[in-house]
């Protein structure tokens, strides 16, 4: 297998990432999901691609969202979604991209990233269940496992509360993740 390439999603990279989107989840849902995230208020310069050969095999990004705390709201972040080409799953490409992600939040003034998603896969990165930590999830549609969170280093005394997803997420009825992921 050739060297895999991790970096920062560019402009030129979206039919690509859209095609990698549809090919992890189907051609509707999610795809429109990430085109609209793109053009909303969340979208942030935190999408990342891995890339084989000179293609784009698997993609993730992190969006803005919220924790409903008794003093306000806080802004944390979303991760997600996370897709991988199928005929590249279980490569390690989805690690390596999360880890990816993960590591470029150093420096920046984040003191949360939130996923939902399988425990068993993001607890390697440090995720942990939501509600050990006092958050609550953003929908009583989300099992309580899938939903976790990890503080980023450097952020003492983080808010707990519930988190809370931007409105495209609820366009979209995602905000329990996909049917079939």
């Amino acid at each position: 297998m050739s060297e895999l390439v991790l970096r920062a999603e560019s402009a030129a990279d979206r039919e690509a990432v859209r095609a990698v989107v549809a090919a992890s989840f189907g051609a509707d849902e999610v795809p429109a999901l990430l085109d609209d995230l793109r053009t909303s208020s969340v979208w942030l310069d935190l999408s990342f691609v891995a890339e084989l050969e000179g293609e784009v095999v698997a993609h993730v990004a992190l969006t803005r969202a919220w924790v409903d705390a008794p003093a306000g709201a806080a802004e944390v972040l979303f991760l997600g979604p996370l897709s991988v080409r199928p005929d590249r799953a279980h490569a390690g490409i989805g690690t390596a991209l999360v880890s990816q992600a993960i590591e470029a939040l150093a420096g920046r003034d984040e003191p949360l990233v939130f996923v939902v998603g399988d425990p068993g896969y993001y607890s390697r990165f440090g995720f942990v269940q939501g509600d050990l930590l006092g958050f609550r999830p953003p929908s009583a549609r989300v099992p309580a496992p899938t939903f976790q969170a990890r503080p980023l280093p450097g952020r003492p005394g983080f808010v707990t509360g519930a988190l809370v997803l931007p409105d495209v997420w609820w366009r979209h009825d995602l905000v329990a993740g996909p049917a079939d992921a």
